[in-house]
């Protein structure tokens, strides 16, 4: 499988790094920046065998499917390239709309393709988990931030027993490789990195992730560790915190947590 950058990516400067295996696509970047690696720069496999998502879950990706990392090296604070994620998610979005095109005709407007972003860090099809988003961030001895965005897709196979159902691409009647959604992916993160601008883009990206939210104005329970928040998903804030207003009409910021949207919102559970 021979990975190649968008001509977008390309032009922008970023470089590419593809592996036939790894045991994580982060953990390899965040190595290399410790090494003196600044980037920009994608490392891309399809094949991840010891991955990590949110809250350490494991994040595994059998041959076919996509791992991708993104490397890249910022004079930014902490707080500012949290937000980094939102524009993430919006490039896979897109990314995913651009290779599902013919597999959404002949659909004929099933749920089931169309994408969304599920606070805080995945897309989803229809319902069902296809794609997580991981940031992890590091400060270097030269005091900039080295920050990894994670992304990992289920093209061929989904995971089972997950806490949110999973699907795939090829479940949903797209049959597109792993290389050929990289190349989107790395032009649309070319895109929306630049809307983003270090984090001083962040109002529009907010707009438009609103735009494509999961559960915005729905029911909503968000586990935090043994306590829960429940009421309405109401917006983001300037800082990329959900907001839920509560049954008392009081505007909670959350900033992070397990989040169950409709039924699942009553029983914690998805």
């Amino acid at each position: 499988m021979a990975f190649a950058l968008g001509p977008r990516a390309t032009s922008a400067g970023y470089r590419l790094m593809a592996f036939d295996q790894i045991g994580s696509t982060n953990a390899e970047a965040m190595s290399r920046a410790r090494d003196g690696e600044r980037g920009p720069i994608w490392l891309v496999t399809s094949e991840q065998t010891a991955g990590r998502g949110r809250r350490s879950r494991p994040w595994i990706a059998p041959r076919g499917n996509l791992a991708s990392s993104i490397l890249e090296v910022m004079d930014i604070s902490p707080g500012s390239a949290a937000t980094l994620g939102f524009a993430a998610g919006l490039a896979l979005e897109a990314a995913l709309q651009r290779v599902s095109i013919e597999a959404s005709l002949r659909s004929a407007g099933s749920d089931r393709l169309k994408f969304s972003l599920k606070w805080p860090n995945d897309v989803l099809a229809g319902s069902e988990k296809i794609a997580g988003i991981l940031l992890e961030a590091e400060a270097l001895a030269d005091q900039r931030l080295a920050v990894v965005v994670g992304i990992g897709t289920n093209v061929v196979a989904a995971p089972e027993g997950t806490p949110t159902p999973a699907t795939s691409l090829a479940a949903m009647g797209a049959h597109i490789g792993a290389a050929e959604l990289f190349s989107e992916l790395s032009d649309a993160w070319s895109e929306f990195r630049q809307i983003w601008d270090d984090g001083r883009g962040f109002g529009e990206i907010r707009r438009l992730w609103l735009a494509r939210a999961a559960g915005l104005g729905q029911p909503v329970s968000v586990q935090m560790g043994s306590s829960a928040v429940h009421g309405t998903f109401d917006s983001l804030d300037e800082a990329g915190c959900m907001i839920v207003r509560t049954s008392a009409g009081k505007r909670v910021s959350i900033s992070a947590g397990d989040v169950y949207f409709g039924s699942a919102a009553s029983t914690g559970a998805a």
